[in-house]
């Protein structure tokens, strides 16, 4: 059974709620946060969400990949790669 993500409004609110805050406030927290998170995977870093889990920016260098339909190698720049893993805690609740 899956259900729709929550939009930003809906986040914003349950969040306010679970505050005790005003809608205003939540929305800054959020932003905030997401900004860190931003900031943090564009330099590169690692950043810990307590009780979610763990972002982890890495530099991924140039390589030569192969299109698999016509066999042609392309050169691939240098990029970031940004990975989460998701905590313990989190997948423990999730399933019960």
């Amino acid at each position: 059974m899956t259900t729709k993500p929550l939009t930003k409004a809906e986040l914003v609110t349950a969040v306010a709620t679970v505050m005790g805050s005003d809608k205003k406030t939540a929305a800054s927290a959020l932003d905030a946060l997401a900004a860190v998170v931003a900031k943090t995977a564009a330099v590169g870093g690692a950043l810990t969400l307590p009780g979610i889990g763990k972002l982890v920016s890495r530099d991924r260098p140039a390589r030569t990949v192969r299109n698999p339909r016509t066999g042609e190698e392309v050169q691939k720049p240098a990029e970031r790669q940004v990975k989460f893993a998701i905590a313990k805690a989190l997948k423990t609740s999730a399933n019960g």
